[in-house]
């Protein structure tokens, strides 16, 4: 019987340098699925890769003197230790200056052309190189790109274009036919009234401007537009229009491309309809899931966190760094990232709730049947109920796993977890284990909780790949048929005689203030220079003759304020409030509502378009009823007020100080 095939992908990253946890999401995420497929009995092909063309990155080596195919060998070895490191099970890693999605590509681009798909124009227009995307002078936000907030180039050079105007009303069915197509479907909203239903404009797929990157064979001038180049690693990864494509028919189409929202456009716009023109299937899912953010906006290195996987996965261990990553945000949705929410989750879930049941069930089997429980057995109150959940369980991770709800299906697990707890204290061993008279209870009570965690273990595989052969080891089992996926469903198969064997605490507790004094001092070691160079200063303060200022504050203090580049893209007055503004901003990648006490000074009109400085982390607050995100600068004399800015354009997002 021929095995379900299962494909799944993640985007190809881009090679920028430092990497940092959020890095590892989306991949974590794709390989807990491929984990769960493969235990289910697929044949899983699991994708992921690096997108290495592109005139930022040829800038980038042209800034560092060095090649481009120089710099992003480097950052690839990177790339490829974390996945080692994070135990990602990935079948293929491509690269796009592997010789073989080079040729690929160069067909594809050639029958696309050959076949009236694309032809040969003159472009100009808007380009962001940080995004490699083009822009129309509509779709730009106060002159900026609209996705980064960054600055973009009027770019006038001679191109190729693909017809994806042509393509329009397919998308457009397709979309709409197919509400699973596009999850969540708040993505769904956005491609189709954002985008589609505006109107698409052809695709300007080559550029002359620079040359790294996949050379068009019947135009040496011109290289392919990376994101065509990118997003055919789907298929050329297979083997497509090459001599051996039995990957590609046996693999294609995806089941589910991940990645996370700011790439969903291209992928549900841009690849269908160059799917479509090459005649081949689509992919059945593509989701966008949302950002890993630490708090105050994105995550960065450069802010001085404690974001290093290398150094998480030292402190804490793999597992845990897995686990709070896809039990603590739903995935779609954007999440926080912080120190100290990842050490209570890890003392709550994993040190209180799975660490303990492990540790109490191993030491009383220990203790009151010397490792071994006896084939005597009675079944008493509660014992229905722990093995109802137990039972329960499975069906309900599957069809969670099966909709990449992986908190929810971790928060069921932790059910049964938590169920178990309540077990111990519900049936009190210590107090059976007074009277003879209940060993056979006791039996019944402590093999219960053998099996359950027996189902446990394996219910947490996908997500953690090396906590599950610890539970088992301390159980005694050895039989591994025991611990196949569909065995979860079956109940009462501990085996008779089974020896347990106390171990090492599986996720010792962690003592929460001494840890984040611990985390605060690598923090300041990661801050860069003139930071630190300010707070060795701070040691020595300048001291006042007179007398102290108490008003004065320390670089630490100040280090605490985060300011960034604001730009308003909305304002309007706050109904029955004479002096407030209510503004929405830009701030990088994000949206900020901030109500502003400057309606007497400055008018809704006036306030559009302009560049301000915002108070990025200050707790929100209402005024009149309306959340206010943060605060605006401003200065004041008996003069009136003017607001400040800076005194060069700046994308919206950057740090000041």
């Amino acid at each position: 019987m021929t095995k379900k095939t299962y494909y799944i992908t993640t985007p190809i990253y881009y090679p920028s340098g430092n990497l940092h946890i959020g890095h590892s999401y989306t991949t974590v995420a794709a390989d807990a699925v491929a984990r769960y497929k493969r235990l289910n009995g697929y044949d899983v092909m699991f994708l992921t890769g690096t997108d290495e063309h592109g005139q930022k990155i040829q800038r980038k080596a042209e800034e560092k003197g060095i090649t481009p195919k120089a710099y992003v060998d480097e950052i690839v070895s990177g790339i490829k230790e974390l996945w080692k490191l994070m135990k990602i099970t990935n079948d293929k890693f491509i690269r796009t200056t592997d010789e073989e999605h080079v040729k690929a590509v160069q067909k594809i681009f050639k029958r696309l052309y050959e076949q009236g798909d694309i032809y040969k124009g003159s472009y100009e227009g808007w380009y962001c190189t940080p995004c490699e995307s083009f822009w129309t002078k509509t779709q730009l936000v106060d002159g900026k790109c609209p996705d980064c907030g960054r600055e973009v180039e009027l770019t006038r050079e001679e191109s190729y274009f693909f017809r994806l105007s042509k393509y329009q009303d397919r998308l457009i069915k397709l979309i709409e036919e197919n509400p699973d197509f596009i999850q969540p479907v708040s993505r769904q909203n956005e491609m189709l009234n954002n985008f589609l239903r505006p109107g698409l404009e052809d695709l300007c797929v080559s550029r002359t401007s620079f040359n790294w990157g996949i050379p068009v064979t019947f135009d040496d001038k011109h290289v392919v537009y990376v994101w065509v180049d990118a997003l055919s690693n789907y298929i050329t990864a297979l083997g497509y229009l090459s001599e051996d494509d039995s990957d590609f028919r046996k693999y294609w189409p995806a089941d589910v491309h991940l990645m996370a929202k700011e790439i969903v456009r291209f992928h549900t716009i841009i690849w269908p309809a160059m799917l479509m023109a090459l005649g081949a299937p689509l992919p059945k899912q593509i989701y966008g899931h949302g950002w890993l953010l630490l708090e105050g906006g994105k995550m960065s290195k450069s802010k001085g966190n404690v974001v290093d996987p290398k150094i998480l996965v030292a402190k804490y261990g793999l597992d845990a760094i897995r686990y709070f990553l896809l039990r603590e945000v739903p995935f779609g949705q954007d999440g926080v990232f912080t120190n100290e929410a990842l050490i209570n989750r890890i003392n709550s879930d994993l040190a209180n709730d799975l660490g303990n049941l492990v540790s109490r069930t191993v030491a009383m089997i220990d203790k009151y049947f010397g490792g071994t429980i006896p084939d005597v057995k009675e079944a008493g109150d509660f014992d229905d109920d722990l093995i109802k959940i137990a039972r329960e369980t499975p069906e309900k991770v599957e069809n969670l796993l099966d909709n990449l709800q992986f908190n929810t299906a971790l928060a069921e697990i932790w059910k049964v977890v938590s169920r178990s707890n309540k077990y111990i204290d519900e049936t009190m061993p210590w107090v059976l284990a007074k009277n003879e008279a209940n060993s056979a209870r006791l039996a019944q009570v402590m093999y219960n909780l053998a099996e359950t965690l027996r189902i446990i273990a394996i219910l947490i595989q996908p997500f953690m790949p090396e906590t599950p052969e610890k539970i088992w080891g301390q159980l005694g089992i050895e039989d591994k048929s025991l611990l196949e996926w569909s065995r979860a469903k079956e109940w009462g198969l501990y085996p008779a005689g089974a020896s347990v064997k106390k171990g090492e605490i599986i996720f010792p507790r962690i003592d929460v203030k001494k840890e984040l004094e611990e985390i605060e001092k690598i923090s300041q070691a990661n801050k860069p220079e003139e930071i630190k160079e300010a707070a060795e200063a701070e040691k020595e303060p300048a001291k006042d003759d007179n007398e102290t200022n108490a008003n004065l504050i320390t670089i630490d203090d100040f280090s605490k304020i985060e300011l960034k580049v604001a730009r308003v893209i909305e304002a309007e007055k706050v109904e029955k409030a004479d002096k407030l503004l209510k503004m929405k901003l830009q701030v990088g990648e994000e949206t900020r509502q901030v109500v502003s006490g400057i309606a007497k000074y400055y008018t809704p009109e006036e306030m559009v378009g302009k560049t301000l400085i915002l108070v990025a982390n200050l707790k929100p607050a209402k005024l009149r009823g309306i959340e206010s995100q943060g605060m605006i600068l401003a200065a004041s004399d008996e003069n009136g007020l003017s607001l400040v800015t800076i005194d060069k354009d700046m994308g919206s997002g950057a740090i000041v100080g």
